[in-house]
């Protein structure tokens, strides 16, 4: 026992890392508790004293979608932010935008459910690189969040498939394509009535999974529709639960 003791009395009380803001939930009259997701320390939940205090040294640097060199001090329950030093001032320019600000909310609200307490750096840095993509208007921000959601599930295991089935494995292209079954799959293993994308929808598919923008750019109106609602659906069956800030989403290019 005295041996347990020493080896917890060695644990350094205090740390630092990276961290982008998830969410954030009043406590108090001028606390926030701020759920981060943490380069090294996966997924943080600690206490913002102060923060919504006009005078608050650091309170604009803890809102969602901002990314922060952060210290804090471990606690019993939660832990307590003491220091927070801009890395990536992403949320005004987010913010500043509808389509931008609803996209970003469903990357969080996705970060937050797919990762556990562990977190992930690929994860991390996933969400971090797609909000500055965000924040600078690189690409529209429908196609940036499909993307996002594409590979956020493809690192948590749910790849899809877009041109062999998903099933058997048979060299594709196959055009039914089936949430449950992982993606597009063969006519022998489809189930009866099961939709069918184009190829030209599917191409878009294939190309927001890689990253492949100029294949992204040149997509049709019709076809980033329906790779979105395509997209929307797997991402939502494989989290086992709906997104709320999805349905604010407007889907258009």
């Amino acid at each position: 026992m005295r041996a347990y003791i020493a080896a917890r009395s060695t644990v350094p009380k205090v740390y630092r890392d990276e961290a982008v803001v998830l969410r954030t939930q009043k406590l108090g009259e001028a606390d926030r508790i701020v759920t981060m997701l943490s380069r090294q320390h996966g997924k943080i939940r600690a206490v913002a004293k102060g923060v919504r205090r006009t005078a608050s040294k650091f309170g604009a640097r803890l809102e969602p979608f901002m990314v922060a060199d952060i210290q804090c001090y471990i606690g019993r329950s939660l832990d307590i932010v003491q220091q927070a030093e801009s890395l990536g001032s992403y949320g005004a320019e987010i913010t500043s935008d509808y389509a931008s600000y609803t996209a970003a909310s469903v990357m969080v609200e996705t970060a937050d459910k797919i990762t556990d307490d562990d977190g992930s750096l690929q994860q991390y840095l996933l969400l971090v690189g797609a909000l500055r993509s965000l924040a600078r208007g690189e690409h529209a921000p429908t196609s940036t969040l499909d993307s996002y959601l594409l590979r956020a599930l493809s690192i948590a295991g749910w790849a899809p498939s877009f041109v062999d089935c998903a099933v058997t494995g048979a060299p594709g292209p196959h055009t039914v394509f089936v949430v449950q079954m992982g993606g597009v799959v063969s006519d022998d293993v489809a189930p009866p009535g099961s939709p069918r994308l184009d190829a030209m929808t599917l191409e878009l598919l294939g190309a927001l999974l890689a990253g492949e923008w100029d294949t992204v750019e040149l997509a049709t109106e019709k076809s980033r529709a329906q790779a979105s609602g395509v997209v929307a659906a797997y991402t939502q069956f494989h989290l086992e639960r709906s997104l709320r800030s999805l349905q604010h989403v407007e889907r258009s290019a």
